[in-house]
């Protein structure tokens, strides 16, 4: 039998970005009326050492049509979060995630014929 390998020396396991339950809630909320709007179909998420992304997609096969991102590095610059679309580009950027995605609720306002 072999001993246990130790973790490394002064070293902490890299910490991951994540979204917490507050921010989820928000961004599942505006997640579920775009759903209900026929606007969006599915959802990924995924979490690193840098960024956490919550990946909105209009059919599963293809690329996202927004990627919600949290960066905490930015949190004392830009703002930690922002929404970044299709082509790459950040449509916006804040410290409040609400503001943030105001941009994409106004996807959901249409005029009534």
């Amino acid at each position: 039998m072999e001993a246990p390998v130790p973790f490394p020396a002064g070293g902490r396991a890299a910490e991951t970005v994540a979204f917490d339950r507050r921010e989820l809630s928000v961004i599942l909320r505006l997640y579920g009326l775009m759903v209900s709007a026929g606007e969006w179909r599915d959802y990924g998420i995924s979490h690193g050492p840098e960024v956490a992304v919550f990946a909105v997609f209009r059919r599963t096969a293809e690329n996202p049509l927004y990627r919600i991102e949290k960066r905490p590095k930015l949190r004392a610059k830009q703002g930690m979060f922002a929404v970044v679309g299709e082509d790459g580009r950040i449509l916006r950027r804040g410290h409040e995630l609400e503001a943030v995605l105001k941009v994409l609720e106004r996807k959901l306002i249409r005029p009534v014929e």
